[in-house]
């Protein structure tokens, strides 16, 4: 058996998530369906972080194993030939057996787009979370660096979340402002569910004036998702790159450089990534 990586960019807005559903459309199905025409038998993918509805990747990374040869080339443009316009394969790489897309991963970068102006755009209604409200951007990045470092983000994560702890390490957050759009960049271990959109909600509402610049460090206390504020929107958000151990070769995002080095020769097991 081959072990492959893949680099995987989506726009999510037409998709019921990443993982399979019976009856709705979801990216990873499509991505099984194009990989096991060029396999010639079936293919099953396991990705490094499930997107939901909405969600989009700039560059999700997946594995698979399979029992035939092909040229790296001719899973990239095979693929991309049999994929719908919204997904495209990006690169391809050979791996060493015990790679695993999930849990050899030590990072994940997710970025929040906030289009902050009076009309919503006719352009990039599903690329972008609109607000209307003037966005103080430097408070929300004042205000967001209380959650960097080894926290409880009970209250930033999903009623349903079925992660079995509520502890995450973010590596650091950084919230600017480039022109008519705010954007949140955010990088931790793993994230629980809905956690980097309940961030987001109540980043805005701090923007906006709402809520006092410490309330995300009364949140981390508080450990309760009642009191955390509204999920902001999906569509808005992008997985935009993922971080394994050197020994993979992997190409580095170059926001990783910013990564501690004990994160670096972070333990990841399957009991503490999610």
């Amino acid at each position: 058996m081959v072990r492959i990586a893949l680099g995987i960019e989506y726009d999510g807005s037409g998709f019921s998530g990443w993982q399979w559903q019976p009856h709705r459309r979801s990216v990873q199905a499509e991505l099984e369906q194009a990989l096991s025409k060029v396999a010639n038998h079936p293919v099953s993918v396991i990705c490094a972080g499930r997107t939901d509805a909405g969600v989009h990747a700039l560059e999700q990374v997946v594995h698979f194993d399979v029992n035939v040869e092909r040229d790296l080339n001719a899973w990239l443009l095979g693929g991309n030939s049999n994929l719908p316009d919204e997904i495209r394969i990006i690169w391809v790489k050979q791996v060493i057996g015990d790679f695993h897309a999930r849990y050899s991963a030590i990072a994940r970068l997710y970025r929040y787009v906030i289009l902050n102006r009076p009309v919503k755009s006719a352009l990039l209604g599903k690329q972008t979370t609109w607000c209307y409200h003037l966005l103080d951007a430097d408070v929300m990045n004042k205000a967001a660096q209380y959650l960097v470092g080894n926290h409880d983000f009970s209250s930033f994560r999903a009623h349903g979340c079925q992660s079995k702890s509520p502890v995450r390490i973010v590596y650091f957050v950084k919230v600017c402002r480039e022109g008519e759009k705010v954007i949140i960049h955010i990088c931790a271990n793993a994230f629980l569910h809905h956690m980097v959109r309940n961030i987001a909600g109540v980043l805005m509402d701090i923007g906006i004036g709402k809520q006092a610049e410490d309330w995300t460090l009364a949140l981390l206390a508080a450990k309760k998702r009642e009191l955390g504020g509204v999920t902001a929107p999906p569509f808005g958000l992008y997985l935009e790159s993922v971080c394994y151990p050197s020994c993979y070769e992997f190409t580095k995002h170059p926001a990783f450089n910013q990564l501690p080095g004990d994160a670096k020769r972070f333990d990841v097991t399957p009991s503490n990534v999610g």
